[in-house]
């Protein structure tokens, strides 16, 4: 084989593997492989996990969410904030006072030093409350210049900065996107050539940025642009994109008009700048990391997806599963609460479903970061599945609301979050791309063991001895994955079958789809570079991807949670949802595979005896349902940490108090239908609920909005 078909295969490999840019390459070796390397290895244990990654908040950390956060909390008007556009002077200054902005900066920096664990939960409680206050928080703590401060500052620049950072006397802002390269950030053309000025080594920077979030009110920029050295003056460091920190006083720097990102009300502009020169002190790590900026991106970046924008979601989902949940219970159409009809039901369901999905994974990710790994694929999965997650959630909870979803006021607590939620999926790179060319595309090449030493061998030259070794790998874990992936398909055909090892009987399961995507994946390689513009396949593998690493974070938080009664339903249907979208893409992928006779090889080998997942069961559904719509310990897992003011008039104070009195005034009332006789304090109790529904089903309405002719 070595000496006539390897060489054979490696020129065909030659032809069709894709060629590693540069930026790619730095991409490619930011961060680490986390569970994702054991997915596409076919082969991740679920007590491996549980062992592994637990998520737990330090004693300081719990009482600054019960204390401060709170108290941050109480005092955000939403309404006054989407009308007036901006936070009260009150609120900017409690943050900044507070250290909202310093949460993960190191203490040794009069940062807070919380965990990201605890990040997450101070953004996600705020978004509960108001999203322009959770993105004022989240931004410095994971999307400015802080993190890059942190990892690749000089000692001085740490020193100065960072304290100004945590102590809110600076305000950062992180500018990347342009006009003509978003997604495709590493194309953009904002320019910095290295000059000298009155004796000064500097760089004259010229650039213009769009949607950049705190612009309008930042004292202090990050700027990424392309250094260029034309007379070779640096003697460390190299051209490329380069990262810099410049105050918002530094002459030419032009802090532009405001967008409006969906009427929330958070800061969000546009900066620009025309020949500014600044010091070369003034790159990040100083001169010897010019041309080092897209190293840094790709490292440190990456926690926006992974945990804020995230937390956004989960407070989101957590919003409508309390306050859909309780409505639908205290809400009554032909005499019966909503929660009763079926197709409420069917939304309550998938509401209740996707919360616990959610915090499954952002429990799970975020143990994983707390591990000290930095995975940019599974961040990339949490991005693109959290917030997609969010956005059924949101969507359904107005479905049920109605009337009340649709009418702005104080007494809404869903339209913001609606509005809201399009933000979350479309900053640090849309869905759309994350999905088709960022989890698998990048997956396969960071976290198949054996693909990048392929590529690496492929482009160093005709090294056909290495190249061989590799390819005998590939092929052994080829046909590793085949025998377990068949020996799943029999087995779960003939003999698993559900028992009181609920954990046992899924992971076999996982075991199944976990060794078909990892041989599945191998058959991928034969497309080669195509398999960057086939999106069609692309996503669907990274739908199947995504899911599997779902499935997984949910099983793990139900052996953390399940203790809690009931709580095996909701994973029922969460692992049901997740191989049922996995079955779905593989059959996808097998019947638009660009070579037709291993497309159907691809269904021979995963589904050899036909369907194994099929829609749940209408009894389930409505099990699922019941568990948000009336009081029980799920209810109060799904909805844990989310803001509830103590004001009686806040509507989601009055929800959380009616829905235990309308359930049970339900329950009486079912006593009168079978013509029992009640007491007087049952009598009072029906009365009670019906006089807070009727209270809790008014909406807002205004003397004049606008002028009426």
């Amino acid at each position: 084989m070595k000496k006539f078909i390897t060489p054979y295969i490696y020129n065909y490999a030659k032809k069709i593997m894709p060629k590693i840019s540069e930026t790619e390459a730095a991409a490619l070796n930011s961060g680490t492989v986390s569970i994702d390397g054991n997915i596409f290895n076919g082969n991740l244990k679920i007590k491996d996990l549980i062992n592994k990654y637990n998520f737990e908040l330090r004693n300081d950390e719990k009482k600054f969410i019960d204390n401060e956060t709170n108290k941050l909390c109480e005092i955000l008007d939403n309404h006054d904030i989407e009308t007036k556009q901006n936070l009260p002077p009150s609120v900017w200054k409690y943050i900044k006072d507070n250290k909202f902005m310093g949460l993960v900066i190191s203490n040794k920096f009069d940062g807070l030093q919380f965990s990201v664990h605890a990040h997450s939960k101070i953004v996600e409680k705020i978004a509960s409350r108001n999203c322009a206050a959770a993105v004022t928080v989240m931004v410095p703590n994971s999307l400015g210049p802080g993190e890059l401060l942190y990892h690749y500052g000089t000692e001085e620049q740490k020193a100065y900065y960072l304290p100004r950072l945590a102590k809110g006397l600076e305000i950062p802002c992180f500018g990347l996107t342009t006009s003509k390269s978003g997604s495709d950030a590493a194309s953009m053309y904002d320019e910095g050539i290295v000059t000298i000025k009155n004796n000064v080594l500097g760089i004259n920077v010229t650039f213009s940025k769009r949607y950049i979030t705190l612009a309008p009110v930042a004292s202090l920029i990050g700027l990424a642009f392309k250094l260029k050295d034309p007379n070779n003056l640096l003697k460390k460091g190299k051209e490329g994109i380069t990262v810099a920190l410049i105050s918002n006083s530094t002459p030419g720097i032009n802090i532009g008009n405001r967008h409006n990102p969906l009427n929330i009300g958070f800061m969000n502009g546009t900066i620009s700048g025309n020949s500014v020169f600044i010091p070369i002190d003034s790159v990040i790590g100083g001169e010897e990391k010019c041309g080092y900026g897209w190293n840094m991106l790709m490292e440190c970046l990456g926690e926006g997806r992974g945990i804020s924008l995230p937390a956004l979601a989960v407070a989101t989902s957590k919003l409508c599963t309390y306050g859909v949940g309780g409505y639908a219970r205290i809400r009554k159409q032909f005499n019966i609460p909503i929660a009763e009809m079926e197709g409420i039901k069917e939304k309550l369901a998938e509401i209740a479903v996707k919360n616990y999905q959610l915090i499954s994974a952002q429990a799970l990710f975020n143990s994983i970061i707390a591990n000290n790994e930095k995975p940019p694929v599974l961040s990339a999965i949490m991005k693109y599945q959290c917030t997609e997650y969010g956005r059924i959630s949101i969507n359904h909870g107005m479905d049920i609301l109605g009337g009340a979803a649709i009418s702005k006021g104080p007494m809404n607590y869903l339209a913001s979050a609606y509005s809201a939620m399009p933000i979350a999926i479309t900053v640090e790179g849309s869905n759309t791309l994350t999905r088709s060319l960022i989890i698998f595309g990048q997956g396969l090449n960071r976290s198949h063991p054996h693909l990048l030493n392929i590529i690496k061998t492929i482009q160093d030259g005709n090294n056909i001895d290495e190249f061989h070794k590799n390819l005998i790998k590939i092929i052994k874990h080829s046909i590793y994955n085949l025998k377990t992936s068949l020996y799943y398909s029999i087995y779960l055909k003939l003999y698993n079958k559900k028992n009181n090892n609920i954990t046992e009987y899924y992971q076999h399961h996982l075991n199944r789809v976990v060794s078909n995507f990892a041989l599945t994946s191998n058959i991928a390689l034969l497309m080669g570079g195509k398999i960057k513009t086939n999106e069609y396949i692309s996503g669907r593998y990274a739908d199947i991807l995504s899911n599997i690493y779902m499935g997984y974070a949910c099983l793990w938080y139900y052996e953390k949670n399940k203790h809690i009664s009931n709580i095996d339903k909701l994973l029922e249907s969460s692992m049901n949802y997740h191989f049922n979208n996995i079955q779905n893409s593989t059959y996808a992928i097998s019947n638009n595979f660009p070579i037709p006779i291993m497309g159907s090889l691809i269904k021979i080998f995963t589904y050899p005896f036909g369907d194994n997942y099929y829609p749940q069961k209408d009894k389930l559904t409505s099990e699922v349902a019941k568990l948000i719509s009336t009081p029980n310990s799920v209810r109060d897992l799904l909805t844990e940490n989310i803001f509830i003011s103590n004001d009686v008039n806040d509507r989601l104070n009055q929800i959380g108090k009616g829905i235990q009195i309308s359930y049970d005034a339900d329950i009486i009332r079912k006593k009168l239908k079978n013509k029992e006789v009640i007491t007087e304090n049952e009598k009072k109790i029906i009365f009670k609920a019906d006089k807070l529904a009727d209270k809790i089903i008014q909406v807002d309405s205004f003397e004049k909005i606008g002028d009426i002719h």
